[in-house]
């Protein structure tokens, strides 16, 4: 889906055609669409696909006319039960007289440009444009982060009160989500180390002072999320060792228990062979049931309070 806009007057408005000074963005565009879109903006096809491939890194590069900009950006799914957090790339072509973004996803990066979330900003200041939304990638960023560390916290009270593989695998996909921030978190940091150096993009003072609130906006989501890993991972770690202590007690118990009833079993073996043994004088003798009977309960009860006093009960 193709989609145009341009600023007037301080509004961004939609139209129809494609204009010096517009905003044109591309959503999980056709083959036909791009190529419409590579034929009116006189741009490579292959400029226009590279944005459109899941797993492409964030770059810069120039070209004669234009200069293609991929950064990652943040996505939240909140249906998805394996990863409720990942990352896309979202490619912003600057030429001459436009500006495009390309997503193969619709993004909360773009809409809080359409929906007015961001000001002083315009179609026609390309640049200033571009670093905007880098700004704005990277306080969702930030954003995400949080909701992720909350998450995180909710299903940590949930094993606290009783441990289940369904909170344990919610933790397990917080932290590859944690892992794809991370990760997409480094490489848009290259990109705009590489950015500063294009000579195809000449930055205002202001906007200079743009780009570095971006990067320090960056730089902190970054530190955000190794805090935030390292948590997870100790967390994780924490509830291993509770799972195995909780597993080496149910072992120790049940086999206090075994010891514990396996002892009056053996006496009553022993006392059941047709053989003289101590303490009964006749095998038929009444007596002798409870004799045996003592015998096994008492050993017995002192098994069990040897255990208990070493704390195996």
């Amino acid at each position: 889906m193709i989609t145009i806009y341009k600023t007037t007057l301080a509004v961004l408005e939609g139209i129809q055609e494609f204009e010096a000074d517009s905003w044109v963005n591309v959503v999980n565009p056709t083959y036909e669409e791009l190529e419409r879109l590579s034929h009116e903006l006189a741009v490579p096809l292959d400029i226009l696909t590279d944005p459109l491939d899941i797993d492409e890194r964030s770059r810069c590069e120039a070209e004669d006319n234009a200069t293609l900009v991929i950064a990652r950006i943040p996505v939240a799914d909140d249906t998805s039960q394996d990863i409720p957090f990942f990352t896309i790339p979202l490619g912003i072509l600057v030429g001459e007289h436009h500006i495009v973004t390309i997503c193969r996803k619709d993004n909360d990066v773009m809409h809080d440009f359409m929906n007015g979330k961001v000001r002083n900003f315009s179609t026609a200041n390309r640049t200033r444009f571009l670093l905007q939304i880098f700004l704005r990638t990277a306080l969702l960023y930030l954003r995400d982060l949080k909701e992720i560390n909350t998450s995180a916290n909710i299903v940590q009270e949930k094993l606290h009160r009783a441990m289940e593989n369904r909170q344990l695998i919610k933790l397990l996909s917080l932290q590859k989500s944690l892992v794809y921030f991370t990760t997409s978190l480094r490489s848009n940091e290259l990109m705009l180390e590489r950015l500063q150096k294009l000579p195809f993009l000449r930055f205002s003072e202001e906007q200079i002072e743009l780009l570095d609130d971006v990067i320090v906006e960056n730089k902190q989501a970054i530190e955000m999320a190794n805090i935030y890993n390292n948590i997870l991972t100790g967390m994780m770690d924490a509830f291993a060792s509770i799972i195995s202590n909780n597993v080496g007690a149910v072992v120790k118990l049940l086999t206090s228990i075994t010891i514990v009833l396996a002892l009056p079993t053996l006496i009553a073996s022993i006392y059941g062979m047709n053989v003289k043994l101590p303490f009964v004088r006749n095998l038929e003798d009444p007596v002798a049931f409870w004799i045996v009977m003592g015998i096994a309960f008492g050993m017995t009860i002192g098994l069990v309070y040897y255990f208990i006093r070493r704390r195996w009960f």
